[in-house]
């Protein structure tokens, strides 16, 4: 951090004699890091886990162009980056930024992750040493990112706990040519718990989103679903729980950049949420709930419909079951 300043407005080979140096070993440590914690998995590939304890732990899941893919009954402890970088430019005053995710999915199709939990477990970053401006160190990348034109992914009966920047689908405003036409993906019956944003944050493609719980304290919680550039997102049914105050549905639903959004029957803390207004309230005139697709068009399903039955189903099934 030295070799940033006091501020951390800059870094500088020659602020101190070894400052050239050290950058140029952290970036060879990450590399070595990701050779050592990177799991990939080829297509036609079931991961089962068994006892319902079945854990990765400081593993690096992916999945680079493969196809025909399960994840199931795994716990997915998110791995540490021992070599986090500063970006001084990453807004107003600086960011964090870790590396690594417990899973990614790149360029990849037909993938089902099932019954599994995503967790920092061992390492959560609010135990992590203070950096720069008084805020603690990033150690961690997302939960689940989805990327690259990757398509037919489902998630199902999963948990996401105590975490910022959960999952993300699609990996930025420039990358349409590979995206645009894609990330075809479905949330269905998952838990989010204690999660700061990304409960999905979405750009392009299409994604449903039913039957999920979100909980936590709306103080901690940015945003759930973050709605970004050329993308439409159909939320149905789901159930939104926050405690103090704050707990309104702009905590729900941010709009960045995206103009198709639509909601169905979704509650919070007991009552319509009024998502779509929420919405349409934060985004561009052309903002629309008609998203041009339909998701019984697509596959058959039936949503649990109260948000008694949502809650009891997902708090008890969510999770790695016991084989």
């Amino acid at each position: 951090m030295s070799c940033f300043g006091a501020d951390g407005a800059e870094w500088s080979d020659t602020r101190y004699a070894y400052c050239k140096q050290q950058r140029a070993l952290r970036q060879t440590g990450s590399n070595t890091e990701k050779q050592q914690i990177q799991l990939t998995v080829p297509s036609n590939t079931t991961l089962v886990g068994t006892g319902g304890d079945a854990r990765l732990l400081g593993v690096f899941l992916s999945v680079n162009t493969g196809t025909n893919i399960i994840v199931r009954d795994l716990q997915l402890e998110a791995p540490v980056d021992y070599f986090t970088t500063w970006s001084p430019d990453d807004g107003e005053r600086g960011s964090w930024n870790a590396r690594f995710d417990a899973m990614s999915v790149v360029t990849g199709r037909n993938v089902w992750i099932d019954h599994c939990t995503f967790t920092d477990g061992r390492y959560p970053d609010r135990t992590a040493p203070v950096g720069f401006h008084g805020e603690r160190v990033q150690r961690h990348d997302g939960l689940l990112d989805i990327e690259d034109g990757s398509d037919f992914i489902t998630v199902s009966d999963s948990r996401f706990t105590d975490h910022d920047k959960a999952v993300l689908i699609g990996s930025g405003d420039g990358r349409g040519d590979r995206d645009r036409g894609h990330l075809k993906v479905t949330f269905v019956r998952n838990l989010f718990t204690d999660i700061g944003q990304r409960a999905p944050r979405v750009r392009f493609g299409q994604v449903h989103v039913v039957n999920n719980v979100n909980g936590g304290r709306a103080a901690d919680t940015t945003y759930a679903l973050g709605i970004g550039v050329e993308f439409a997102m159909v939320s149905e049914r789901n159930v939104f729980r926050y405690e103090g105050p704050g707990a309104r549905p702009g905590v729900v639903v941010a709009i960045y950049g995206g103009t198709r959004f639509s909601d169905t029957g979704s509650w919070l803390n007991g009552r319509p949420a009024g998502l779509d207004a929420a919405a349409a309230a934060e985004a561009p005139d052309e903002f629309s709930t008609d998203t041009g697709w339909a998701p019984a068009d697509v596959y058959p399903y039936r949503p649990l419909r109260s948000p008694a039955e949502v809650w009891w189903h997902v708090l008890n099934h969510s999770g790695p079951r016991h084989r």
